[in-house]
């Protein structure tokens, strides 16, 4: 019989791609985690992580056995929220960033069902501006978003430094002419500090793509359309985030936490570190 302890400790080996982080996901010292994965590589008999000084890769053997073990961890979930004596329920109406929500959010839900599976949620990504105009009007209750250094909305989650991101920022840049931007419709903080700082610096741009949709605003990035702006960490792949020349540095962001009014305080400190908790892998990967 597979240890449960033994799976959840690989598991989380999986999603942050170090034992480092996984100890400290789950609060347990490097050498337990460590000691989890041999003694599970010895009970069945195969290598599943393979690991050098730099980095951590999951073998052939460990990706088949994941999805296994996320179903017998999510079973263990169940029964513990069924029979245990923590049984949060409920429904909770969930506001996330699109940029947050393509890096991190599958992890979070992860995470999140497996260890209250009976507390449903209702997701809405969009736009930071929109999603505390939903909250304002009553149709969200937790909303995890961007704001703009000196607002005081919000529980301070991590800073995070916008960048100018393109397909080949040298060449793009190379004619000279109005920068070409890619930018959300407003209202965007990501547009709104791109322009102003472009409009301080008396640099000609012009808006060569608008999109809803990052993957939209991605797409147009790679296919070489112009510059993009999003935060450091939660760059796409596929576009380079370099000093451009000719572009002036670009302020801060701070992702914030903001509950509503009358939320249920228990499911908002569920889902919130949950949050925090990948935040953590975010900033140190």
């Amino acid at each position: 019989m597979l240890d449960l302890a033994q799976l959840r400790s690989f598991l989380a080996v999986q999603q942050t791609g170090s034992f480092t982080r996984a100890a400290e996901m789950l609060q347990l010292g490097q050498s337990t985690v460590s000691q989890h994965i041999q003694r599970l590589e010895r009970s069945l008999g195969r290598q599943l992580v393979w690991r050098d000084t730099h980095r951590v890769l999951i073998t052939p053997d460990g990706e088949a056995l994941s999805q296994h073990a996320r179903a017998m961890l999510a079973i263990e979930g169940k029964v513990s929220e069924l029979f245990g004596e923590s049984r949060l329920r409920g429904r909770l109406r969930l506001g996330l960033s699109e940029d947050f929500a393509n890096s991190r959010l599958t992890a979070v839900l992860e995470n999140f069902t497996r260890n209250h599976p009976n507390i449903d949620l209702q997701l809405s990504v969009a736009l930071s501006g929109i999603l505390y105009q939903m909250q304002d009007a009553g149709e969200i209750d937790l909303v995890f978003a961007k704001r703009r250094i000196g607002d005081a909305r919000g529980q301070l989650v991590f800073r995070e430094p916008l960048v100018w991101l393109a397909r080949d920022p040298e060449m793009l840049m190379a004619g000279g002419g109005a920068v070409p931007l890619i930018a959300f419709p407003s209202p965007s903080i990501t547009r709104s500090i791109a322009l102003e700082t472009l409009n301080a610096h008396k640099i000609p741009w012009r808006i060569s793509c608008t999109c809803s949709s990052l993957s939209g605003l991605t797409a147009a990035a790679r296919a070489g359309m112009g510059v993009l702006v999003q935060p450091r960490s939660m760059a796409p792949t596929g576009l380079r985030a370099l000093p451009v020349p000719g572009l002036p540095e670009l302020e801060d962001v701070e992702f914030v936490l903001v509950p509503v009014s009358g939320a249920d305080p228990a499911l908002v400190a569920a889902i919130s570190d949950e949050i925090f908790a990948q935040v953590g892998n975010l900033r140190e990967a």
